[in-house]
């Protein structure tokens, strides 16, 4: 049990403070957002304490924030927030994580519930065999070491210039798909040999790919100008940035340790290690950071090309795919913002965290401008998912930002304690979902009792005003590494 939980304090409807302690470094406060029953969970691990420790990060600029599906990550919470100074600040690769721009893709179908209904076994089958998934999954895309140093550059726009997808699918991607700054020159020879053979590719653990149906809409102007309404199919992917991202951080993490002697910084856990944004090394790791982010963008982008193909092999090419939107929320971004009343330069560290920016955001694409941008929020498998709309009170209180899941509840190791995985499969049968994965594991790590309450965990952000509420989705099928 969390020995900071009894320091929260109610500032507000789903707001609750840890009030800033010098004795253990704190620089800032800590700012939860919750309901008083995701308290309960919330107190049960470390994770509280991590954002106590966030918040004595050299250069935070406002509160280290807490979404309500926070949980004991790396170093930082996953479902943590942070932002340091651009000029003053650090940077810290455990506030951004191992699986660098890990996001989500909502796909729309321009086809209904009944029309896969009775072909989701069918579609499910041609979408494992297009998608590789599982920890090695080599993809379909061959490309040289030459080329992937374009991917690492250009992200999702390198795939569509080269026949993987459309140009409409970067327009509706965070960042266009590429973030600028990205160096392949920062990213070492291992992470690219780990990241050559795996674009368009799933993974494992609760990386997903699933189709869905639209069950209820909660903003008709909001669905409309997404492109969506009840009873239509959506497929929902959950990627990142596979083994690069994984090694890019590993590598970055192993130089700071050492950096930080460098610079005199001293953190509460070593996992926080970090060092000065503007420090050679802070530049390099953002330099292989983009890069990593770039990878992740043009691995969901080759997802999407693989599964527009299953798509039609089973419905025909009338059969049509488009991108909604692309959100990442493994990410460290130099971003702009109000704090207490004055525009800064900041550098907002987002691990398990959504980025929200409200209407009439430059950033939000010009077809979503006046609604919000998109934001997607998983379930998990056997549960719902969320489309959202970013709020004004995103850019007001969280540097943008809303959570990014539903939350675990349980480690991996005990979601599979004495469960049998021919029941659980047979349960989410019961239930009109078909579920392929490549591994036992790889369902029951992932079975709905390991998360919070995705529809709890929505209405505190809807309620709090950072993300409002647009439409409720319903798996049909689930494809898992």
């Amino acid at each position: 049990m969390s020995s900071l939980a009894d320091r929260l304090e109610q500032v507000g409807d789903y707001r609750w403070r840890i009030l800033r302690d010098e004795r253990l470094g704190m620089r800032t406060d800590v700012v939860v957002y919750a309901s008083k029953e995701i308290l309960v969970h919330i107190a049960k691990d470390k994770s509280l304490e991590q954002a106590a420790n966030v918040a004595t990060l050299p250069g935070i600029v406002g509160p280290s924030l807490a979404m309500p599906d926070i949980h004991q990550g790396y170093g930082f919470p996953i479902g943590g927030v942070a932002a340091t100074d651009w000029e003053y600040g650090v940077v810290s690769p455990g506030g951004v994580g191992f699986d660098i721009n890990c996001g989500v893709r909502l796909v729309r179908l321009n086809l209904r519930r009944e029309d896969v209904q009775p072909r989701i076994r069918d579609l499910v089958g041609e979408i494992f065999h297009a998608v590789p998934c599982g920890t090695g999954g080599k993809g379909h895309i061959d490309i040289t070491n030459k080329q992937l140093e374009h991917v690492l550059a250009e992200g999702a726009g390198w795939m569509t210039r080269n026949g993987y997808g459309q140009e409409r699918d970067t327009e509706c991607t965070e960042a266009g798909g590429a973030l600028p700054g990205a160096d392949p020159d920062a990213v070492s020879e291992r992470a690219k040999e780990r990241g050559r053979p795996q674009i368009g590719t799933l993974g494992s653990g609760n990386h997903f790919l699933e189709v869905q149906f639209v069950q209820q809409v909660a903003d008709e102007e909001a669905a409309t100008a997404f492109g969506i309404n009840e009873g239509q199919i959506v497929v929902l992917i959950h990627s990142g940035s596979r083994g690069l991202g994984h090694q890019v951080c590993t590598d970055y993490l192993q130089q700071m340790g050492a950096a930080m002697k460098k610079y005199n910084i001293t953190v509460p856990d070593r996992q926080l290690a970090c060092v000065p944004v503007q420090s050679p090394e802070g530049k390099s790791y953002l330099a292989g950071m983009r890069a990593a982010a770039n990878f992740a963008w043009a691995n969901r982008q080759g997802i999407t090309h693989f599964l527009r193909q299953a798509i039609a092999k089973v419905f025909g090419k009338g059969a049509q795919a488009s991108v909604i939107y692309d959100v990442c929320h493994n990410i460290a971004k130099q971003e702009s913002h109000l704090v207490e009343g004055r525009k800064r330069e900041v550098l907002v560290h987002r691990k398990g965290a959504t980025r929200a920016f409200p209407a009439g955001h430059r950033e939000v694409p010009q077809d979503y401008r006046r609604i919000g941008q998109p934001v997607f929020i998983p379930g998990s498998m056997g549960t719902a998912s969320w489309v959202l709309a970013g709020q004004p009170g995103a850019m007001e209180e969280t540097f943008g930002t809303t959570c990014h899941g539903a939350g675990r509840l349980l480690s991996r190791t005990a979601a599979q304690k004495g469960k049998d995985y021919r029941s659980v499969l047979r349960g989410l049968e019961e239930a009109g979902i078909h579920v392929k994965s490549e591994t036992k594991a790889g369902i029951l790590e992932e079975i709905p009792e390991a998360y919070k309450d995705v529809d709890a965990v929505v209405e505190v952000v809807h309620r709090a005003g950072i993300a409002r509420k647009v439409a409720r989705l319903a798996p049909m099928g689930v494809i898992k590494g």
